[in-house]
């Protein structure tokens, strides 16, 4: 590999905090093996493979290794494959072949195993590292810095705790190119995948266990490479890039970064939405990752050289006119400093365009009007310049779109109601006053003052925290005041997303479930039954697009988030099963409903006439019967299954048990009063939920709110809450006062 991914850079931070050096002769320091390091390489070759995945357009962006463990399965690490480019794997005796499928995958593990169209392969045994212990040989086979079938062999230094999982220290110097490839033992067995090298030494390696990868064998997450090709990239019925650089989409965002080979690194991104007639406005918000690039709105496109660009440069405002490929055919036809620009702060840029005049603003201000006719019709999009990273939401265009508020504007607003927080003003004639005379005692003063100002950032901080919750818990409830066949369980979901992510692009992610919507009813004749058109959507959802119950990073919060699971397609059983309501919905099978079984939840397809289908989303939409669901109760609970387990749930109490399930999850962290936002609105959705009360209480007096704590157990003491004991609560309550 060219590059290590981002996870792997975080693991290597961690390996540093860890662990020191280690210097060891891995051929001296232990018994003489049964079989020696060349026999065990010789057995192997035949089942190590290269790994090549590809960049730009058709080059080859970076190797790494991998191994047979099936037919037509190589298993690698995540981060060898990248994420949504073509992949090819090439065989010890020369022969490539392309990826045809990923056959499951698992970031957080950094495992992938892939599919190749080829036979009679050779498979390496699995063996189990849970019984590998410190001092074992072991020796490593990979293609460091693409030279393919070296050998390196070393000990086990030790097993090492991750926060996602453990993993294998070997004392063998490790290369790029060495990364996805297997680790084994003196019998020929793999005990783990070749991850990372460590920075302290290049003596000192990581493997991730192989019994990590056995789960993923076991229970696979397939994607064919059509779909996962899709995975990241702009949906090409709504963007067309033009001039390369690399465009992505994730969270609602588009993202570019790289050099585009239009003159200048010129690069452009064009909506293919309809436009209006004969006058339309086109906005975005778009935010730099450094003030000397380029990059904002482009109109009057021809999908060609020629069009219309309006974006900040180096600070400044542009409007420019491109007539052809190179700065000769270029005319800035004005450019502008203003105070209304925000640098490195999301900014909303809008242009107008009507016969011969253009009107540009900046965060709602007008900052350039103009008359040029030099170019008419033609389509709007995305431009970017020179090597900028630059980053786009909110993409709009219309005959007349609403008018932007000015950040500026609510920024001065805000300064003027919060000015009583702090003396500011009588320090600031203060400094003035003694500034020239009074050098030792301004640098005193200057200190103070910058202490007071980072009290009260942390006020704000902790003001804006509470006013999205608010804001964010009055939706929700006005969202589940509705009727429940009227509540609009997609929104709620996103809403609870937002809790922890306040720049949410609700419309984004709307759409993309109305095109996987549109996606699945493609594929169905007019006429389908509802059982065909729920077979047709499980096959799209966990076949063809990967969508997939999360296995070795259950508890991650992103599994509850609606937004992260569609992004990632990988979830949990309740967020898996929201979408997949949702979609039955829109492809005409309104009748599946959710079923709350004990710490598993499921769907059914409840007909009005005639027996239902419980589907199990977690496991690949697999239908099950009625033991089925009872052998899952008993099996998560120890428990039986009782006629309740079957009810279908309301659209509240799925969103209640989704906050349930963060609350859980936060309560098992190092902070769990972080947590405190979950609480708050699970109690406002339920405000007689007497056990979150409680909860709440509890956090509320580690985080020191001693006032919040005694008004909770006040509330429980008023009401008699069963199951509690009244006397702890009494004691509890008078601690506070101490």
């Amino acid at each position: 590999m060219k590059r290590v991914g981002v996870l792997a850079a975080l693991w290597l931070t961690s390996v540093a905090l860890l662990i020191a050096a280690e210097k060891i002769d891995p051929l001296t320091k232990v018994n003489a093996p049964a079989k020696s390091v060349a026999e065990v390489a010789a057995a192997a070759r035949a089942s190590v493979v290269t790994v090549l995945h590809g960049g730009r357009g058709n080059a080859i962006d970076g190797t790494g290794t991998g191994f047979v463990v099936g037919d037509g399965l190589i298993a690698t690490s995540f981060h060898v494959i990248g994420e949504a480019r073509p992949i090819a794997v090439q065989l010890a005796d020369g022969k490539k072949f392309d990826v045809v499928e990923i056959h499951a995958w698992d970031r957080k593990l950094d495992l992938a195993v892939l599919r190749i169209a080829a036979k009679d392969l050779k498979p390496l045994v699995l063996g189990d590292s849970e019984k590998l212990a410190q001092g074992t040989v072991v020796v490593a086979i990979g293609n460091p810095l693409g030279l393919r079938g070296s050998v390196v062999a070393g000990v086990v230094s030790a097993k090492r705790d991750f926060e996602f999982s453990e993993m294998i220290q070997v004392a063998i110097p490790v290369e790029p190119g060495n990364s996805g490839g297997p680790l084994l033992d003196l019998e020929g067995r793999v005990q783990g995948v070749m991850t990372l090298k460590s920075t302290l030494t290049p003596n000192l390696g990581f493997a991730m266990p192989v019994n990590a990868l056995k789960p993923l064998l076991a229970k696979p997450n397939p994607v064919p490479m059509s779909r996962w090709l899709t995975i990241g990239t702009l949906n090409s019925a709504d963007w067309q890039p033009i001039f390369d650089a690399r465009w992505s989409q994730r969270a609602g965002r588009i993202l570019v970064e790289g050099s585009g080979k239009g003159f200048g690194g010129r690069a452009l991104c064009l909506s293919q939405r309809p436009m209006p007639t004969p006058a339309y406005e086109v906005s975005v918000m778009v935010k730099l990752d450094d003030e000397a690039g380029a990059a904002g709105l482009a109109f009057a496109a021809d999908g060609a050289d020629k069009h219309y660009g309006f974006y900040p440069s180096a600070g400044k405002i542009r409007l420019t006119r491109f007539d052809g490929p190179t700065v000769f055919e270029w005319t800035i036809l004005r450019e502008v400093s203003t105070p209304h620009y925000r640098p490195g702060e999301w900014n909303a840029l809008k242009i107008r365009h009507e016969k011969g005049k253009i009107f540009g603003s900046v965060n709602g201000q007008l900052v350039i009007e103009i008359e040029d006719d030099g170019l008419r019709d033609g389509k709007t999009g995305l431009a970017k310049f020179r090597n900028t990273k630059a980053e786009f939401k909110q993409f709009q265009i219309a005959a007349k779109l609403p008018p932007v508020e000015s950040p500026a504007v609510l920024s001065d607003a805000l300064e003027k109601q919060l000015a009583a927080m702090t003396p500011d003003a009588a320090l600031d004639s203060l400094l003035v006053g003694a500034l020239k005379e009074k050098a030792n005692a301004n640098q005193n003063l200057l200190r103070e003052r910058a202490k007071r100002m980072e009290k009260q950032a942390a006020q704000l901080r902790r003001l804006a925290a509470a006013v999205h919750q608010s804001g964010v818990q009055a939706e929700l409830l006005k969202t589940l005041a509705q009727p429940e066949e009227k509540i609009d369980l997609f929104q709620a979901a996103l809403l609870v997303s937002k809790l922890d992510n306040a720049e949410l692009d609700f419309l984004h992610y709307r759409r993309e479930l109305d095109e996987f919507a549109k996606q699945v009813s493609m594929k169905l004749p007019k006429d389908a039954a509802p059982e065909t058109r729920l077979d047709t959507l499980s096959k799209f959802l966990f076949f063809e697009s990967g969508f997939h119950g999360s296995r070795g990073d259950y508890y991650n919060r992103a599994n509850s988030y609606l937004n992260e699971v569609m992004d990632d397609r990988e979830g949990i059983p309740i967020t898996l099963a929201v979408l997949y309501m949702e979609l039955a919905a829109r492809i005409g099978v309104p009748e599946v409903v959710g079923v709350p079984l004990p710490s598993h939840f499921v769907v059914e397809y409840r007909p009005k006439v005639g027996k239902g289908q419980l589907i199990d989303v977690y496991e690949g939409g697999k239908k099950l019967s009625q033991s089925d669901a009872a052998a899952i109760v008993r099996a998560n609970t120890g428990g039986e299954l009782r006629e309740e387990h079957l009810k279908p749930t309301t659209k509240r109490e799925i969103i209640v048990r989704m906050l349930r399930n963060l609350i859980g999850i936060n309560n098992g962290g190092e902070a769990p009063q972080g947590g405190l936002h979950y609480l708050d609105t699970l109690i406002a959705l339920s405000p007689d939920a007497a056990g979150e009360r409680l909860n709440r209480a509890l956090l509320r007096a580690q985080s020191g709110d001693k006032i919040g704590a005694k008004e909770d157990i006040s509330w429980l003491l008023d009401r008699d809450a069963p199951g509690l004991d009244t006397n702890r609560l009494r004691e509890l309550y008078r601690s506070l006062d101490n």
